[in-house]
């Protein structure tokens, strides 16, 4: 029986329920994970999985990348706005959707599952998780080109259309899905992961529901809202009132700005004046955006706490419809991630200097996605193999920057391992490690960057590459600090020729080629003079630091 929601449920009724429901969110987290397909998805965790009350309003999410945390709840909402709960929407249904000006939120590789759950006959609660999967379609392998001009080069769109009805599968929807991928059995297997990780979130809150009364149960979704929504407007109030302000450059060249209105009740980035959409991929649909200032918005504000959509209620974005920040159909957007990352960094910038306990300086803010498409050398399979990069982020006022670590995008994600890369994925990895160019010496330093040497192996195999922070504005340092180095893409051919790419797709490569991967180095912080000489020795002695620049930088001879 569906239970009415009162406010004197039992307190500790309320928080076993609260738990529980994150408890759910890492079940879903590990079925995904144990059972799909993809090494971006298994390995990588390029995953994210959430609940949300009937209204579509996140309640709990599982780790993985934290900008699908921010989307979840859009594909709920987008499926409630398309659909009548009460005809249109039954037990058992299924909706699929990658429509990033709705559902879809980022871009068309990027699939949203969501399921509702009912008690009886009421709906209570809904499941989602929104996975990469590699290949949908597309003018290139991989369906993200840097050449595409128009959203309907980049693969098959899902509007918010129904997969499953009533627990049957839609096998009409199931063919088309594999007749535009590439690589049919990897999707499926793919799309399957998903169903089952939203059937474990489904099974659990049914039990929960019956075990409790549905009406704790979403008592406690809307009490776990305001304990967020409290959580944040506490870390606000510790923000400085006013308006401050930060700019940028993109690799081509374009300026852009933020600013950033703190007040006692509100979070105002206001991106209105950014140039208009590029003909290219580098594009944010307005949904995309908002996922990029929450992620800042949440690390200044509650960043220990849980995160739901209570989490985001003193944040408001403000942009310019139909500019680069809020590009509308029919743009291509599938290169969202580095423009998104600049509403991440932009925020990031103007407030560092407040928050300097919170916020370091510059990292290597782009995800460096690696695509590679071939055939399998050894299992005759036809691959394509989706690769996010590690990095170096920013020294704080106490710390030097973390090495290796992926951009904001990604946060949670993991590299995935080299003997994985080289047996699944049918290539050789000759190299990989710290490098020590020039970049951000401080009194602590800037994180290092990675070199990664990739050797081809198969005769069809075509690479693409989306790269940002290449050319002129490397991250930023603070108090003294210097900036770091800069993000590289360069093709090592067998014939001796070296070729340098920021953005590249569907290059042709030979056997023996070598891709090489140079990730930036994050910003300084503070003056490199005052770094401790035991410090600078350890540099030298751990290989991030060579002799000449222990002395060049520091003042340190070695």
């Amino acid at each position: 029986m569906r239970g009415q929601i009162t406010r004197n449920e039992d307190p500790f009724t309320v928080e076993i329920i609260q738990n529980s429901l994150h408890a759910i969110c890492e079940e879903m987290f590990a079925v995904m994970k144990k059972t799909a397909m993809s090494s971006i998805i298994y390995e990588v965790l390029d995953f994210g999985v959430g609940l949300t009350n009937a209204r579509g309003e996140l309640a709990a999410q599982g780790a993985g990348v934290p900008v699908f945390i921010g989307t979840l709840d859009a594909a709920v909402k987008a499926v409630l706005r398309k659909f009548d709960p009460k005809d249109d929407i039954r037990p058992g249904d299924i909706f699929i959707t990658n429509d990033c000006h709705s559902g879809g939120v980022t871009h068309l590789n990027d699939v949203d599952l969501v399921m509702p759950v009912y008690d009886g006959q009421s709906l209570v609660a809904w499941v989602a998780n929104k996975a990469h999967w590699g290949d949908i379609g597309g003018m290139v392998a991989g369906g993200i080109s840097t050449e595409a001009t128009e959203i309907f080069q980049e693969g098959v769109q899902f509007p918010e259309v129904k997969l499953f009805e009533a627990g049957r599968p839609i096998q009409s929807m199931i063919d088309m899905i594999a007749a535009n991928s590439r690589t049919p059995e990897y999707i499926l297997g793919d799309m399957w992961a998903g169903i089952a990780s939203l059937r474990a979130g489904e099974r659990r809150i049914a039990m929960m529901a019956e075990r409790y009364g549905s009406g704790a149960v979403e008592y406690a979704m809307e009490n776990i809202l305001d304990v967020a929504e409290a959580a944040a407007r506490r870390g606000l109030a510790e923000l400085p009132n006013g308006v401050y302000e930060a700019e940028d450059r993109t690799d081509d060249g374009l300026l852009i700005r933020a600013t950033v209105t703190v007040t006692d009740d509100a979070f105002i980035v206001d991106l209105c004046d950014n140039p208009d959409p590029v003909t290219g991929p580098f594009n944010c649909p307005y949904l995309c955006t908002v996922a990029g200032a929450r992620v800042i918005f949440k690390a200044l504000t509650s960043p220990l706490g849980v995160s739901n959509d209570g989490s985001f209620r003193p944040l408001k974005v403000i942009t310019r419809k139909g500019s680069m920040f809020d590009a509308e159909r029919p743009h291509s957007n599938g290169m969202y991630v580095d423009p998104m990352m600049y509403t991440t960094d932009l925020i990031w910038k103007a407030m560092a200097p407040l928050v300097p306990a919170r916020l370091g300086a510059g990292n290597l803010h782009s995800v460096c996605g690696t695509i590679f498409a071939s055939t399998h050398p050894e299992t005759g399979r036809y691959l394509v193999t989706v690769e996010p990069e590690l990095g170096g982020w920013g020294a704080a006022p106490n710390a030097d920057g973390e090495n290796g670590q992926y951009c904001v995008a990604d946060g949670e994600t993991y590299n995935c391992p080299v003997e994985v890369a080289e047996a699944r994925n049918g290539i050789f990895i000759d190299q990989y490690a710290f490098h020590n160019a020039d970049g951000g010496e401080g009194m602590f330093r800037g994180g290092k960057g990675v070199i990664l040497d990739y050797r081809i192996r198969a005769a069809d195999a075509q690479l693409t590459g989306l790269y940002s922070r290449t050319n002129g504005n490397p991250p930023w340092g603070l108090e003294g600090g210097r900036e770091g180095s800069l993000n590289a893409l360069k093709v090592l051919r067998v014939d001796g020729s070296v070729e340098s790419y920021n953005r590249v797709s569907a290059l042709k490569l030979a056997p023996g080629d070598v891709v090489r991967i140079v990730t930036a180095t994050g910003g300084g912080y503070g003056d490199p003079k005052k770094r401790p000489p035991e410090k600078v020795l350890a540099d030298v002695k751990n290989g991030f630091v060579t002799p000449e620049q222990a002395l060049r930088h520091y003042g340190v001879a070695v």
